[in-house]
């Protein structure tokens, strides 16, 4: 049983600021020893307003972005509006509900909506938590102590990203399951910017 236990690799972060919402993960993804690939994606765009970003088994990650994804565009395109991060976040809750933490993986919604900066933290069973920032991943321990220091609610767009950076930098220097670069996802009322930062 130990063989098949879980445990969510990656250091993945999220935090909000002044004008929007900033997601970030590291592009390693481990098996056991054994460093399977040097360029994951572990953060991802679910519309121009809305990210999600996730630690754990990548194919996990990318059946519920696919899924997740389908369910938000036919819920705009019945209502004939734009969907909330809120009700995006309940979505992929329902999901991960009704599969009772069969889906390995920790995840962070992120975006901006007429209601204002979101960030929500979702463990495997769909639970939903708002927050102002967040880790998750086997490199969270040591992201969370620098977010924290750091963290200002009204910081500008150009130190948030300088700080989740900062962040999962902190830990790809301990957490031999991270490393090889930063994924940076930046929402504001403008849209998304995605990055990359090779470390």
């Amino acid at each position: 049983m130990d063989e098949y236990a879980y445990v969510p690799g990656a250091t993945t972060v999220g935090a909000v600021f002044g004008e929007g919402t900033i997601l970030a993960s590291e592009k390693r993804v481990v098996y056991r020893s054994y460093i399977l690939s040097r360029n994951a994606k572990k953060v991802f765009k679910i519309n121009e307003r809305i990210g999600m970003a996730c630690a754990g088994l990548i194919s996990d990650m990318q059946s519920l972005l696919g899924e997740l994804k389908s369910k938000v565009y036919l819920f705009e395109l019945e209502n004939r509006r734009q969907i909330s991060v809120k009700s995006t976040a309940r979505l992929l809750s329902n999901m991960l509900f009704e599969e009772r933490g069969r889906f390995a993986t920790e995840i962070l919604i992120g975006g901006v909506d007429a209601s204002g900066v979101k960030l929500y933290i979702m463990d495997r069973f769909g639970s939903v938590t708002p927050d102002n920032y967040a880790t998750v991943g086997s490199g969270a321990q040591i992201a969370i102590g620098v977010l924290e220091e750091g963290y200002k609610k009204e910081m500008s767009i150009e130190d948030a990203k300088e700080l989740v950076i900062k962040s999962v930098r902190s830990a790809m220097s301990r957490d031999t399951m991270s490393g090889n670069g930063i994924d940076v996802l930046t929402i504001t009322n403008n849209g998304a910017l995605e990055n990359t930062f090779e470390i």
